[in-house]
């Protein structure tokens, strides 16, 4: 099992972001499900988001089945307008690299 972190921004009211993610889609349950990922959280300080998931199949294969799949495409229209991701020139998010764990 990897670990996954990211940030970003929420562009305008928490509250609607929050919301949003109180109603996520059964479809995108499904897709996070299907691309082994669990022990999911987004965090917020402010406008900061701060998100971490843990990754059954590793990283890679999460990121293939999301990347392939029209609903998480969907999804990210829905937040565009909401959300700002840290993106690197590839297009891919900004990896967040590990400093410290404790178990």
């Amino acid at each position: 099992m990897e670990r996954y972190a990211w940030k970003g921004r929420v562009k305008g009211d928490i509250a609607e972001y929050k919301r949003r993610h109180d109603e996520i889609w059964p479809e995108m349950k499904q897709v996070l499900h299907e691309a082994g990922i669990t022990n999911y959280s987004i965090w917020n300080v402010g406008d900061e988001l701060f998100g971490y998931y843990e990754c059954k199949y590793g990283v890679e294969y999460a990121a293939k089945v999301q990347n392939e799949s029209p609903v998480i495409e969907r999804w990210n229209e829905y937040m565009d307008d909401i959300l700002e991701l840290e993106m690197e020139p590839n297009g891919a998010q900004k990896k967040l690299v590990e400093v410290f764990r404790f178990e």
